[in-house]
């Protein structure tokens, strides 16, 4: 019996004649079907192809016994529930590489059509006028472009660039400033030391709690008067009010957006209409060549599963046997943890990374155990999901090295994985271990020893040893009605620096956190957000 595809979106004819030329595979297309129809008709597929049009939510997807396989031709998921996929076995893989050249040109082609200011120069002159003086321009050649974000894009961006003869200067946690001038991009390690050098600043970072807004008030405020400011990669990276207010008064000269959050963005919206920004409706991939590439690469991706049994470019699936994922489920879930902490408290540029192994968990697969920990250190930072599967070769193809060293001799604890981050600037140390079946622990952070839950919402403070400290966080928390579930202290010796973690059972307003930070004896502050105790990633497929 042969396999049946559901193609729901449009797909470019060579990727839907490679389904069709493939034996065992019976495709059946309709781009025609709502929601409902969507989840009756895979009822009776084993597999589906879709692009952007397709809403795969957990209530088309729930209780879909025969559906094995969803591939997305292009490369977000946005448009699938994958935490339910995930639920139900359901692998989901998309197609990365597809758009890459496409969104690259179109990035370049908006810093160009900015520059010489095209599209106003286009409708003045079809409007019957001729004025050349009004439309005068600036060159690219000798200027500075900034790059936030040297994934796929950013980089085929920045060789364009160079084309251009301008300089390029690139900011990427996860792409050693060793590779970044091997590809003749300069690398700064933090984004201040980016905004205040470029003409030009082009966005090409994935949207997250972390990156959400990054061009605002703030980063403004930095730039040089007259930058201009360009996004083809996700709506929700800039603060539309604070760049149309920049816009306006002359700060910013001008900015290109194809992307907006929601889509298609409202009446009225701030950027559309105003004078100084040239935009297009998330045109980055739409090139006849793309199309063609990302069908092509989801129709291989789908005959390469159902015919030989290949997983690639999965989003949540890997390939491991079940019962070795449940034998390691709690070492995958502690080290996807601490890479997680150290994407949140390490600043400087990544250049790579050691995993110790002590005890127990020396004897288990402590590939699978690191590359989880490379997942959790890079998940937020990246475009596109991060999993078992990919992690490694993303952190390899940013330059940045995984050791492993292990030691079967028990130590303090039975079980040790300590991870230990090295930047440009400095080395940070994170460590836990097991309490039991189902017990994570923080049992080291920098040189000190602790024993911190490492689930929810931490508040992690080096410190002055003095009296009365740890008091005050009790009474500041207390006042702006945040609990504390647990707090752990570490020190080396009486008086002198010492580091704590205050488990919280809520996110604590930001006036709480400025209140720590200005206390005399307090020497850092960093907010950790890990996920709840138990929880694990939709990926591990558990």
């Amino acid at each position: 019996m042969p396999y049946r595809v559901l193609v729901t979106d449009k797909l470019a004819e060579e990727g839907l004649a490679i389904l069709r030329a493939e034996p065992g595979l019976e495709v059946v297309v309709n781009t025609k079907l709502d929601p409902a129809g969507v989840r009756a008709a895979l009822a009776e597929a084993d597999g589906i192809v879709i692009r952007s049009g397709t809403q795969l939510t957990a209530e088309v997807l729930k209780d879909q016994p025969r559906l094995k396989v969803i591939v997305r031709a292009g490369v977000g998921v946005d448009n699938i529930d994958v935490p339910t996929a995930s639920r139900q076995g359901i692998v989901v893989m998309n197609t990365p590489g597809g758009n890459t050249v496409s969104t690259a040109e179109h990035t370049l082609a908006l810093i160009l059509a900015l520059s010489r200011n095209v599209a106003k120069a286009n409708d003045s002159l079809k409007a019957g006028k001729w004025d050349r003086n009004k439309f005068t321009g600036t060159q690219l050649g000798g200027k500075t472009l900034g790059i936030v974000g040297l994934g796929r894009v950013g980089l085929a961006v920045a060789q364009r660039a160079r084309g251009f003869d301008m300089q390029v200067v690139g900011f990427d946690p996860f792409l050693s400033s060793e590779r970044a001038a091997e590809l003749g991009i300069e690398s700064v390690s933090r984004l201040d030391d980016l905004w205040g050098r470029c003409d030009y600043i082009t966005l090409h970072t994935p949207l997250s709690d972390e990156t959400r807004n990054v061009v605002g008030p703030a980063a403004i405020a930095k730039m040089k008067t007259g930058v201009r400011i360009i996004n083809c990669a996700r709506g929700g990276l800039i603060d539309e009010a604070a760049l149309a207010e920049a816009l306006t008064s002359g700060k910013v000269a001008g900015a290109a957006i194809d992307v907006f959050d929601p889509e298609p963005p409202p009446a009225g919206h701030p950027l559309v209409n105003h004078p100084q920004v040239l935009v297009t409706p998330h045109l980055g991939a739409s090139t006849e060549e793309a199309q063609v590439s990302v069908a092509v690469e989801a129709a291989r991706l789908l005959c390469d599963y159902f015919q030989r049994g290949q997983i690639r470019f999965s989003v949540n699936m890997p390939t491991l046997d079940r019962a070795e994922v449940e034998d390691l489920r709690l070492y995958i879930d502690l080290a996807r943890r601490l890479g997680m902490l150290h994407a949140q408290m390490d600043r400087g540029t990544a250049r790579g990374a050691t995993i110790r192994y002590r005890g127990e968990v020396a004897h288990k697969n402590t590939r699978l155990i690191t590359a989880s920990f490379a997942a959790g250190w890079l998940e937020t930072a990246l475009e596109g999901q991060v999993n078992l599967v990919n992690a490694e070769i993303l952190a390899k193809e940013r330059g940045i090295a995984l050791v492993e060293e292990k030691s079967t001799d028990p130590g303090d604890f039975g079980t040790v994985i300590q991870t230990e981050v090295t930047t440009d600037e400095k080395t940070y140390v994170a460590a836990g271990t097991l309490f039991g079946k189902e017990f994570l622990r923080l049992v080291r952070l920098g040189p000190y020893r602790l024993d911190a839950q490492v689930d929810g919402t931490l508040l992690v403070f080096t410190h002055k040893d003095k009296p009365g400290l740890i008091g005050f966080i009790g009474t500041l928390f207390g006042r702006h009605n945040v609990n504390i579930a647990q707090m752990n202290v570490g020190r080396e010796h009486p008086g002198g620096d010492a580091i704590g973690v205050v488990n919280l059972d809520a996110v604590p307003p930001e006036s709480a956190l400025e209140e720590v930070k200005n206390h005399p004896d307090v020497l850092s502050v960093s907010l950790i957000k890990l996920p709840e105790m138990g929880a694990v990633p939709p990926w591990l497929g558990l």
